[in-house]
C-alpha cells in the first residue's frame, strides 16, 4: 500500500521470506512498497501504473530479471531499476547495467544500503521519451514478440537485440551497444554475428503487418522505428 508522498516501489523477488522482508523494511523507511513473485507480475504491474522505482532479483521461476528489464524498457517504462542478486561476478553486473538496469546491489545486503542507493535512484531519476513498438509487446518469459494472437518467437539473443533498440525508437544504437546487451561480457563477437542476428530479426517482422523495421546506419549500429 503506498500513500501520499510515498516513493512507490515494486520488489520483483521470488523468495517469499525475503520480498516479505523487503517489503515491511522498505515499508518502515517510508516507501511504499507491494512484492511480486514473477516477471509476468511485474509487467502486469507496472504496465497499469509505473512506479517510483524497481527493485529485481535476477534469478526468477518464469524468466532472467535481466530480461524483465529489458522488456521494460521497450515499452517505454523508464522506473529506475535496481537489481538486486546473488550474482557477484563482474560479468553479470556488466549485464546488469547492459540490460538498462540504474543500480546493482548483491545479497547478503546491509537494508541501511538499499535505501541509501534507492534514494540516490530517486534523485537522478527521469528517462527519455517512452518508447514503442506499436502494438507490439515483448515477453521476457517466452521470448516473443506479442500482439493480440500473434506470437513470433526470438532466440534470448535476438529477444535482447530487439528490446535494446526498441528502448530508443528512432535513435541509432551503436554496435558496441548492442553486443554489450545481447553477449556476456568478454564475449568474442564480430561484426558479422551482430549483422546475422539483425537479419534474422529482421526476417520475423518483415513478415508481420506494422511492424517496425530496422534501419542501417552504415559503420555505427542500428536504428528501430
Amino acid at each position: 500500500m503506498t500513500t501520499a508522498g510515498e516513493p512507490s516501489t515494486v520488489v520483483l523477488e521470488d523468495d517469499l521470506k525475503l520480498r516479505s522482508a523487503l517489503v515491511r523494511g522498505l515499508r518502515e523507511e517510508g516507501f511504499g512498497a507491494r512484492g511480486v513473485g514473477t516477471g509476468a507480475e511485474l509487467l502486469d504491474v507496472v504496465t497499469t501504473s509505473a512506479p517510483d522505482l524497481i527493485i529485481i532479483d535476477i534469478g526468477l521461476p518464469d524468466a532472467d530479471g535481466r530480461d524483465v528489464c529489458l522488456a521494460l524498457r521497450a515499452r517505454g517504462i523508464f522506473t529506475p531499476v535496481l537489481f538486486l542478486t546473488a550474482r557477484s561476478r563482474l560479468p553479470d553486473r556488466l549485464m546488469g547495467f547492459s540490460s538498462g538496469g540504474d543500480d546493482y546491489l548483491t545479497k547478503p545486503f546491509a537494508f541501511e544500503e538499499l535505501f541509501a542507493r534507492l534514494r540516490a535512484l530517486l534523485r537522478r531519476s527521469g528517462g527519455p521519451d517512452p518508447a514503442t513498438l506499436g502494438r507490439f509487446a515483448l515477453d521476457p518469459a517466452t521470448h516473443s514478440l506479442v500482439a493480440d494472437d500473434i506470437v513470433v518467437r526470438l532466440s534470448p539473443t535476438e529477444f535482447r537485440l530487439l528490446a535494446r533498440l526498441a528502448a530508443t525508437p528512432g535513435a541509432v544504437v551503436r554496435r558496441g551497444a548492442l553486443i554489450a546487451t545481447g553477449w556476456p561480457d568478454g564475449a568474442i563477437v564480430s561484426d558479422n554475428t551482430l549483422d546475422a542476428f539483425v537479419a534474422r530479426i529482421r526476417r520475423k517482422l518483415s513478415a508481420l503487418p506494422d511492424a517496425p523495421r530496422i534501419t542501417s546506419v552504415y559503420g555505427v549500429g542500428y536504428s528501430i522505428g
